[in-house]
């Protein structure tokens, strides 16, 4: 299947979201890694099987197995880190603040692709959990690689709508 297919899904009431999914589907501010690499990580994030398997489908066509690979690990690995860096973050209690992590995330030094690429994806699907420090430590990261401000709001816009199109289809199913 494919975006096309994600879009057929999306009900009425959600056009605008249709829209956005034709603009992302044709957007060429990223290389093709970095695009569907955003795909998979956002849908994944999403937490909604259609979604999920519709940008899965239509990445595996664009990805290198790696890249789909790393695309994978960065939106399982900020599941994790999204989750312990809020909670240091929204914590009260300074001392969290203070203590080791203590979690395993090697992927983050070795993703097997280029790092502002896994940064990228990892921004994304960081805003998508909503955790302020990661999209800090991120943004941070992928401004010192020479991303700009231009393309590390596009990858956002890509979880933006890739989110919204998981609403759609759940708000659809409610009804």
């Amino acid at each position: 299947m494919s975006i096309d297919a994600l879009k057929t899904a999306v009900p009425d009431f959600a056009k605008d979201t249709r829209l956005n999914l034709s603009s992302l589907a044709s957007d060429e501010t990223f290389t093709d890694q970095q695009k569907y690499g955003l795909m998979v990580a956002c849908g994944i994030a999403s937490r909604n099987p259609t979604v999920r398997k519709e940008l899965l489908d239509e990445a595996a066509k664009h990805l290198a197995p790696e890249a789909l690979a790393a695309a994978k690990a960065a939106a399982t690995i900020m599941a994790q880190n999204n989750i312990y860096y809020r909670f240091v973050h929204l914590a009260s209690n300074a001392q969290y603040k203070t203590m080791p992590a203590k979690l395993r995330m090697n992927v983050i030094g070795k993703p097997g692709v280029e790092k502002a690429d896994f940064e990228l994806w990892s921004l994304a699907v960081s805003a998508i959990n909503g955790c302020g420090m990661c999209i800090d430590a991120h943004e941070d990261v992928l401004r010192k690689a020479g991303m700009s401000s231009e393309q590390i709001q596009t990858a956002i816009r890509y979880a933006a709508i890739i989110q919204s199109a998981a609403v759609a289809l759940e708000a659809n199913l409610a009804a």
